[in-house]
């Protein structure tokens, strides 16, 4: 089972995407993408720490997403990655398209492989303004063609707004 939780900032995706992981009865794994930059942001981790089950395992990875899905995958086991865009964001500073593209395109290649149920978690960035300047216009477009590559292949896709769920795909 594949699940895609898109939605604004503050929609209710993490909290959604914990609930769905909880509701599978499974033991959870909980892949985080973020790093703590700065005060604020280590601020935003640890509240997000401090709201996940204390039951669940935890792994932090920044950039390669395919690698560590391939080495804890099983049968069996819920897998949250929270969140994409953080992700794409990671791969975009690097300033290496060879590894942005091929990083994304490992995600995309083991994802239909993989025996866990996994929700991922993102946010959508595609229903605002045209962004002022080069990066920020191409993180909305990664993102969005990622989004898409996703929803293509996952069995679920859930927009989130204001802490509601609206399906978009799947039962």
């Amino acid at each position: 089972m594949l699940e895609l939780i898109l939605g604004g900032a503050r929609s209710g995706k993490s909290a959604y995407a914990q609930q769905r992981a909880i509701a599978s009865n499974l033991p959870v794994c909980f892949i985080a993408t973020a790093q703590a930059g700065d005060a604020e942001m280590q601020a935003r981790i640890a509240r997000h720490q401090a709201e996940r089950p204390a039951s669940w395992q935890t792994l932090e990875e920044p950039i390669r997403l395919s690698q560590v899905l391939q080495a804890i995958d099983q049968a069996q086991r819920c897998v949250v990655i929270d969140c994409l865009t953080l992700w794409m964001t990671n791969l975009l500073m690097l300033e290496d398209e060879a590894q942005l593209q091929a990083e994304r395109q490992a995600l995309l290649q083991i994802l239909p492989t993989l025996k866990a149920h996994i929700i991922l978690v993102s946010n959508e960035v595609g229903q605002g303004i045209v962004p002022m300047n080069a990066l920020s216009r191409r993180f909305v477009d990664e993102s969005g063609w990622l989004h898409q590559g996703l929803a293509t292949m996952a069995d679920s896709v859930v927009l989130m707004a204001a802490g509601l769920p609206l399906k978009l795909k799947g039962d």
